[in-house]
């Protein structure tokens, strides 16, 4: 049976396999409530149209490493997540799910290592997609099923907001606006104060002292409102914290990185 590189699956995958119309030809979605690989996730990638949506929510960083990534912070330690349960119910209703945990078990994969060409893959070992009695067909008489084609529409824009946010973390490097991000939190009556590390975030001061070629350029580029939703969006650590003390999600002091 034919499968996708398998040499580094992205978070949340255990595997890859192509939609096929002979392979898959019964297959159906049925719908979930939950989502139990969520459960002990503490981040996941966004991409920057989702900047302006999950800056009401979740606090906006930086991965670490020569390719950083944006992420949504769910919870401040590494396998703690505030807004979902320990069954991967969502406890939170006024909330903003981000697209990458929308898009799965589904993935846009390069089959062969010499071809540009991406294929409609998805993650065998996920319990919504299979040859079950109900639910909604991928295929209608060997043809993809609309829902097949809303998925691959999904997927193809995600892809393209994935290359965008790509482009808009080159400029930042290249700006050099990113910088070790740290933040310190004393809850009344504690001995000691929580000291956050881990992540990148952009540096105030060097934006402020950006010269004004370059200012303009992030001005005529958009890329100005996403620093700030970014900037903004670090005011709701103190939230996540609070979130962690009420559900009685509180380790030590440290922040394991957030990673992708």
């Amino acid at each position: 049976m034919a499968s996708a590189p398998q040499q580094s699956l992205p978070l949340f995958y255990n595997d890859l396999q192509p939609l096929s119309s002979q392979q898959h030809a019964d297959f159906k979605i049925r719908s979930a409530d939950k989502a139990p690989f969520l459960a002990k996730q503490h981040a996941v990638p966004v991409t920057v149209e989702e900047f302006p949506l999950v800056q009401r929510f979740m606090p906006i960083v930086f991965s670490q490493g020569e390719e950083p990534v944006p992420l949504a912070l769910m919870g401040l330690n590494e396998g703690i997540n505030t807004f979902f349960d320990e069954d991967g119910s969502l406890n939170e209703p006024n909330f903003y799910v981000p697209a990458y945990i929308r898009r799965y078990p589904y993935l846009l994969a390069r089959l062969r290592p010499d071809s540009d060409e991406l294929s409609l893959c998805f993650d065998p070992t996920t319990d919504t997609v299979g040859a079950f009695e109900e639910g909604e067909a991928l295929f209608v008489n060997g043809e993809p099923s609309e829902t097949t084609k809303n998925i691959l529409q999904f997927n193809e824009q995600f892809e393209q907001a994935g290359a965008r946010t790509g482009q808009f973390m080159k400029e930042l490097k290249e700006l050099d606006l990113l910088i070790d991000g740290e933040v310190t939190i004393q809850p009344d009556g504690a001995a000691q104060p929580f000291v956050y590390r881990g992540f990148m975030m952009i540096d105030e001061n060097k934006l402020n002292e950006l010269r004004g070629d370059q200012l303009r350029k992030i001005v005529q580029n958009g890329m100005l409102p996403l620093i700030y939703a970014h900037l903004f969006s670090l005011g709701l650590m103190r939230d996540i914290f609070g979130r962690q003390l009420r559900q009685g999600k509180m380790p030590e002091p440290q922040l394991v990185q957030p990673t992708a």
